[in-house]
């Protein structure tokens, strides 16, 4: 049985999150990306797997080596997803600074 990764699950990892970061500006091997942790590069290549999985990543063979890079779509997808959470914690922040700005004027 094939079970489909979740893709919270996949963020919620700090490596797997670095590893979005690095290949936020340009496309990489497994290798380069690997050098920039001091896990082993299993381990590294295990969190690529997991990212691949949830489709965060895509992979490019050019030649003999595998790029990866960001997949924009799904990026875009999880942003628009939580983007009502964002607003929602906006208002409720923004709130927040209201009353305090008003306690402090009737200190």
């Amino acid at each position: 049985m094939n079970l489909r990764r979740d893709v919270f699950q996949a963020l919620a990892d700090p490596t797997r999150r670095a590893i979005l970061l690095l290949l936020a500006s340009q496309s990489m091997t497994a290798g380069a990306i690997a050098a920039n942790f001091d896990s082993a590069r299993p381990t590294v290549s295990k969190h690529l797997q997991i990212l691949t999985e949830c489709e965060l990543l895509a992979q490019e063979q050019k030649g003999r080596e595998v790029y990866y890079h960001l997949s924009a779509f799904k990026m875009k997808e999880i942003a628009d997803f939580l983007e009502p959470f964002r607003q929602h914690w906006d208002d409720r922040f923004n709130k927040l600074e209201q009353v305090m700005k008003a306690y402090q004027s009737k200190k």
